[in-house]
């Protein structure tokens, strides 16, 4: 499986964006994948997974601003980001996992390579 990231920007507060995973691989669909940022100085942290049947889990950070989704005809993956605050600044990184624990960093096999997202005040 390889993924691809797209979307990010320089946005203000209270602003949008929608992020893109591309995906490629026959078993992409099998998979469920996630939505990881990581700021400067701090630790790699969930954001949002989405499983094979499009049921999702966010974290509570985000919960009620972004929405993760999926589109197998198109291989792509979305992070819907609404209501963003200066603290959502990241590189945001979409990953694949066929394991159980969804919100470790350490469960994905696979990771794209990262679009940087800054939300200015």
């Amino acid at each position: 499986v390889q993924l691809q990231a797209s979307g990010g920007g320089l946005v203000q507060t209270g602003d949008s964006l929608r992020l893109s995973c591309a995906a490629s691989g026959r078993t992409w669909r099998n998979y469920d994948m996630g939505w990881f940022r990581q700021a400067p100085g701090k630790e790699r942290e969930f954001v949002a997974h989405i499983n094979w049947s499009a049921y999702t889990r966010y974290a509570d950070s985000v919960e009620g601003r972004f929405t993760i989704s999926r589109d197998n005809a198109k291989n792509t993956v979305y992070l819907q980001m609404n209501n963003l605050k200066p603290e959502d600044t990241a590189i945001y990184y979409c990953a694949a996992t066929s394991g159980r624990y969804w919100s470790t960093a350490s469960t994905y096999e696979y990771w794209g390579q990262g679009t940087q997202v800054t939300v200015s005040s």
